[in-house]
């Protein structure tokens, strides 16, 4: 299957179309991948959203940690979880030259972020491991949200699809997107983002999420 181009954005069914996301022609770069289990356990009772900072090296045991004392469910699938997550959030830090980085980890049963809008960040990656993935918009459908019309068409991300978006730190044409609306469906999501850490960046002069901000 062949990469998929567009006007802004890139998929492929290859984790390295994300480092298309460094291209200044590429604010959304999608890895279209198979499912690679039923994560469904995980959300079972009531677990407490994750949310921390930290490093490659670090990852795995804070997840660890993360995931037994917030409440998540299915332990036995735990240890298949964090490897997925290491190895996407690894892709994550090469493609953004990062050194650290912010991890959350949430259920989601209600239409949160059901509002088309961009991220205030460089490049947020995300990745859906239970329900509908996120929903998003090409170039000419985000005008037109913009302007206050309706989009003609709505992407959606299937679960496991690893998108890179970038936000309105990197540019001023940023990836547009949403969550997907589930209240009507009584649907649970079970979603990972990763964002750049406060201090986050190894410094590559060439590389436009090392470059100061432009903030106005």
């Amino acid at each position: 299957m062949p990469t998929v181009l567009t006007r802004l954005s890139r998929s492929a069914p290859t984790p390295d179309v994300l480092h298309a996301i460094r291209a200044d022609d590429c604010h959304l770069a999608i890895w279209e991948r198979e499912p690679l289990a039923d994560f469904t356990p995980l959300i079972e009772g009531q677990p407490a959203d994750l949310r921390f900072e930290t490093t490659l090296p670090d990852l795995a045991s804070a997840l660890a940690a993360g995931l037994s004392a917030n409440g998540f469910g299915g332990t036995t699938l735990h240890e298949a979880f964090i490897a997925d997550v290491r190895d996407v959030a690894a892709l994550y830090c090469a493609a953004l030259d990062l050194a650290c980085f912010e991890l959350r980890l949430e259920v989601v049963r209600t239409d949160s972020c059901r509002k088309f809008h961009a991220d205030y960040v460089s490049a947020r990656l995300i990745t859906t491991y239970v329900g509908e993935g996120t929903d998003w918009l090409e170039q000419s459908d985000a005008e037109r949200v913009a302007a206050g019309e309706e989009p003609r068409r709505i992407s959606r991300m299937a679960a496991f699809d690893v998108g890179l978006f970038k936000g309105k730190l990197a540019t001023d044409r940023p990836a547009i997107h949403r969550s997907p609306p589930i209240s009507a469906t009584g649907g649970t999501r079970l979603l990972l983002v990763l964002n750049p850490a406060q201090k986050q960046f190894v410094d590559h002069a060439d590389s436009v999420f090392s470059r100061p901000a432009q903030v106005p």
